[in-house]
């Protein structure tokens, strides 16, 4: 003859629930660690603020002055974009910026002398700077998007405005 339902008792519940916590949280610390943060928009956009002010206090010393006063300003305004950006990953990361992670080429050819860049080479890096700003923006949030966002439109607006207007034809 069947007899009736189990009784459970209070006890064996809150045993039970123990032992599922526990087993919970343990399989949870057996899992794959959290991924590190994605820095790789901060530190290529940082390569590029350094690069573009390097160029742009370059051309600076060999331009005429109203030029070369334009162009010491888009220096120093990358070097601040560059200051920034660095900051802001080493914040996010815990660690200092690479000093740079890209290596001038050192290969030379016999077809003759480097030419040195012009305004508008500095013209073109920084709308390339600003587009690449802009869609690095676009796939961040909060301050990071923010900052981003006001080197794209810093960029555009040194490359457009500061530089092209004072180009002779």
């Amino acid at each position: 003859m069947p007899s009736g339902p189990p009784t459970v008792s209070r006890r064996r519940v809150l045993i039970g629930t123990a032992a599922v916590a526990l087993l919970g949280t343990a399989a949870a610390g057996c899992g794959t660690p959290a991924p590190g943060p994605d820095i790789g928009a901060l530190v290529a956009q940082l390569d590029r603020a350094r690069t573009d002010s390097q160029m742009a206090a370059a051309v600076a010393t060999t331009a005429p002055p109203p030029m070369a006063a334009a162009l010491n300003t888009v220096a120093s305004e990358r070097t601040a974009h560059a200051r920034a950006l660095s900051d802001e990953i080493t914040r996010v990361s815990g660690e200092a910026p690479p000093a740079m992670t890209t290596t001038p080429s050192t290969t030379t050819t016999s077809a003759g002398p480097i030419k040195p860049p012009a305004v508008a080479d500095v013209i073109g890096a920084l709308k390339a700077s600003a587009d690449s700003a802009g869609q690095a923006a676009a796939q961040r949030s909060g301050y990071q998007a923010g900052l981003l966002g006001s080197i794209a439109a810093s960029c555009s607006a040194a490359g457009t405005v500061g530089l092209d207007g004072k180009q002779t034809p």
